[in-house]
């Protein structure tokens, strides 16, 4: 069996071809079982590696989101570049609908600029901010409110201080173990850290861990639909550019935006950098 696969970066920039967060997709996963699928992520050990499979009612197409460890019921790069990959397929032109299990998810482009619109999410409690400040290595005060808010994927959003608390933030692992629950696969955490930089141009860290190891995402679609959550629950409607990823050495950009409705909607640059197969 011989399986075509597709490489993409998403949230890229336009002139830089090493930026944005690296995403595989499988263009036919329907024959796969779900060791092979979790084999082949582990494989190419990205982030996120997705397997295009039959579409649910009223999709153009389905897809099934793994990391290298376990499988995500949503997640917003894999979401982006497989919709763009899909259209590439010739299934669906600039409106892909994606199955998943999280629900329907309709994907727009402009060009190869592609927007999600979310699931309607919650906020599901608020934390101490100096507690997870603590945890992040960071002093009292630094955080100006934290929060557990999921939308298909439950991750901790906390608003710093300034830009400067942003950049200093390291996870301490011991400390950040008591957070673990709060993780997609009931392991992990992952804390997605804002300060506003100038205007409507935030900056953000995604910083991950299994309270032993901890490491950072450069660009983390289901986080910002998270914050986008949070936002329309305090009332606040918009357009946002968001910055990540370039203390990891891969600078991406994120958009996001909250309408009169409270819909949060999330979208970014996706460029394709590479075509394969493997054999299996």
């Amino acid at each position: 069996m011989r399986l075509q696969y597709r490489l993409l970066n998403v949230f890229a920039r336009p002139a830089d071809p090493f930026s944005g967060n690296p995403l595989c997709v499988f263009e036919d996963g329907s024959s796969l079982s779900d060791a092979q699928m979790q084999g082949l992520a582990r494989q190419f050990n990205l982030s996120e590696t997705t397997f295009v499979v039959p579409a649910g009612a009223g999709a153009d197409a389905g897809v099934r989101i793994f990391t290298t460890e376990y499988e995500m019921s949503f997640a917003g790069h894999p979401t982006l570049g497989t919709a763009h990959a899909v259209r590439a397929m010739g299934r669906g032109g600039d409106l892909v609908t994606l199955s998943m299990p999280a629900g329907s998810i309709p994907v727009a482009a402009q060009g190869d600029t592609w927007t999600l619109t979310a699931v309607r999410g919650q906020v599901r409690s608020e934390l101490d901010a100096d507690r997870l400040a603590a945890a992040l290595g960071l002093e009292p005060g630094d955080l100006l409110t934290a929060h557990e808010v999921s939308t298909g994927t439950t991750q901790v959003v906390a608003r710093a201080r300034d830009v400067d608390a942003v950049g200093r933030a390291r996870v301490v692992p011991s400390e950040i173990a008591g957070y673990a629950r709060m993780g997609v696969s009931g392991g992990e955490v992952l804390v997605y850290l804002w300060a506003q930089r100038d205007g409507a141009t935030l900056e953000a860290r995604a910083l991950v861990s299994d309270g032993q190891v901890a490491g950072e995402d450069p660009a983390t679609g289901s986080a910002c639909v998270n914050l986008g959550t949070l936002f329309a629950a305090a009332g606040r409607r918009g357009e946002w550019t968001i910055e990540q990823g370039a203390r990891v050495g891969r600078p991406s950009t994120l958009h996001l935006s909250v309408d009169g409705a409270g819909t949060v909607r999330v979208g970014g640059l996706v460029h394709e950098v590479g075509q394969g197969g493997v054999a299996l």
